[in-house]
């Protein structure tokens, strides 16, 4: 939607956003890739979890700013995600993640372009990841999630795959040593229609928890009695 046609006039709308697999793209992760396997060994669980094709919502927790990288490194698809707004203030910066997939959203309060954007990537049939928690843990245990993730889960029917990442908050602290890097794809959440966007957020943030070590499962380290995973 543009600037023309949306009643949300937003500067963001004057550059472009990718929704393909770009060449940056494929040039980067096998570059990245080939530099972090210098300092990480990456094990990766729960593959057969994500569809093969068609939208879906990754749910992650947070732990550095490099977490994207080993999501991205685990699986098949091209990843799209959220980016604090100011690392798009740089020109050069801001062309190279919006060819990454990357696009602004503004933290701290609701933000309207990040959703309309967020659901024209869903539309393409494309695999959109976000951490609910909103901000980095830096390793100091799961805090309590954003339900947007899972509000347009529920608003566009498709399955909320919360995903569970572990170690990428120590990387290149033990140089010359490798660290070891797990993801974890959990078994896919679809939305029922008693699910309300603070159910299915709880749900999703239970699911990875329990994937986590107990020092960084945080507030969702004791599910509530009676809860059903």
């Amino acid at each position: 939607m543009s600037a023309n046609n949306s009643p949300y006039l937003d500067p963001r709308d004057d550059v472009a956003y990718v929704f393909h697999e770009t060449l940056v793209r494929k040039t980067t992760v096998v570059v990245v890739g080939s530099v972090l396997k210098l300092f990480m060994v990456l094990h990766i669980d729960g593959l057969e979890n994500l569809p093969q094709n068609g939208p879906c919502i990754l749910a992650a927790n947070h732990l550095s700013n490099l977490d994207v990288f080993p999501m991205q490194l685990a699986l098949p698809r091209p990843l799209f995600f959220m980016a604090k707004a100011e690392l798009f203030s740089n020109y050069l910066l801001s062309w190279l993640i919006r060819q990454l997939g990357a696009f602004p959203v503004h933290r701290g309060a609701s933000d309207q372009w990040a959703i309309i954007h967020s659901h024209k990537i869903l539309d393409k049939g494309l695999v959109l990841a976000m951490f609910p928690e909103g901000s980095r843990s830096r390793g100091k245990g799961l805090s309590v999630a954003k339900t947007g993730a899972a509000r347009l889960a529920i608003e566009k029917n498709i399955p909320l795959i919360p995903v569970a990442i572990f170690g990428s908050q120590n990387l290149f602290k033990n140089i010359p040593h490798r660290v070891h890097v797990s993801v974890d794809i959990c078994s896919p959440l679809y939305p029922d229609l008693d699910d309300d966007p603070l159910s299915l957020t709880d749900q999703a943030m239970f699911a990875l928890a329990r994937k986590l070590p107990a020092e960084l499962k945080g507030v969702y380290a004791e599910s509530p009695k009676g809860f059903d995973l």
